[in-house]
């Protein structure tokens, strides 16, 4: 699902737009660079997963023809979500956290999502950016099972 401004939106010489399979290597190297792969997650199947579900987008930022920030973000019907913000290192604190957030929470919205999460590992010394740009800590534990196997 598109929504207005997601797709193709200038500002400046930096373009938010929704990522496709090409897009891929880049992302994958861009969230190696800021240190959310884990070696037992394959994030270009997470990737591919999540461009090939309605339900899920992955927006990006580019300058000059390079992506240099990403979010993906997914609706499971009852929440929404946020996983693999990344800002490359070189590019922080010119807003575009911020701008990828405002993205996610517009596209969630327009399906109806009345409420957006996102899930930090422990240990991530840049979470605390998250509450300057307005999101609020939870007084949640998360759980886990890998179906399958291990994944993510």
């Amino acid at each position: 699902m598109a929504i207005a401004g997601a797709k193709g939106h200038e500002a400046g010489m930096t373009r938010l737009r929704q990522a496709d399979a090409a897009d891929a290597p880049a992302l994958v190297a861009l969230w190696e660079a800021c240190g959310l792969t884990r070696p037992w997650n394959d994030a270009a199947a997470d990737l591919a997963r999540a461009l090939g579900f309605d339900g899920s987008t992955v927006f990006v930022v580019e300058m000059d023809s390079q992506i240099v920030a990403s979010a993906m973000t997914g609706y499971d019907g009852h929440r929404g979500w946020v996983y693999y913000l990344a800002v490359a290192p070189g590019h922080r604190k010119q807003g575009l956290a911020r701008r990828l957030l405002t993205a996610c929470e517009a596209w969630l919205a327009a399906l109806g999502c009345p409420k957006v999460e996102l899930m930090v590992r422990d240990g991530n010394p840049d979470a605390a950016a998250y509450e300057k740009l307005g999101w609020d800590p939870q007084p949640v534990r998360v759980f886990a099972r890998w179906l399958g196997g291990q994944g993510t």
